[in-house]
């Protein structure tokens, strides 16, 4: 079907409605980033809630990420677990050679330790044993 001069005028038309809503778009960001920043000028003074203590549970499984981002391998499970001065510190297994039978497995031990917000303070590996021999 042809072009129409009133198809071309409704084209035009359009276009000056897309750019109306382009600008209305871009006032409204800017609006937003001012009031952005208004609220963050005004928390300035606020004292932040604090947070609540980190929890047996949250320690355990914040370590257990730690542990498995530094050495790349999965956990096999927390051992131990004991709250300190410093935060919680975590004792991570980590199989480190797989074997068949898999009781030949090469295990060790990692004592990781988190503080309250589950960032890492301190980060070790033990002995290595084989998981027949049990570790310590």
């Amino acid at each position: 079907m042809p072009r129409t001069e009133r198809d071309d005028r409704d084209d035009r038309r359009d276009g000056g409605r897309e750019r109306r809503d382009d600008e209305r778009d871009r006032r409204d960001d800017e609006r937003d980033r001012r009031d952005g920043d208004r609220e963050r000028r005004e928390d300035r003074g606020r004292e932040r809630p604090r947070r609540r203590p980190m929890d047996a549970r949250g320690a355990a499984v914040s370590a257990l990420r730690q542990v498995w981002e530094l050495t790349g391998e999965e956990p096999e499970g927390v051992v131990s677990l004991e709250r300190g001065e410093e935060g919680w510190t975590v004792g991570v297994e980590v199989v480190e050679t797989h074997r068949v039978p898999d009781t030949a497995d090469v295990l060790a031990l990692y004592r990781v330790t988190v503080d309250d917000e589950g960032g890492l303070v301190s980060y070790r590996r033990g002995g290595r044993y084989s998981r027949g021999e049990g570790g310590g």
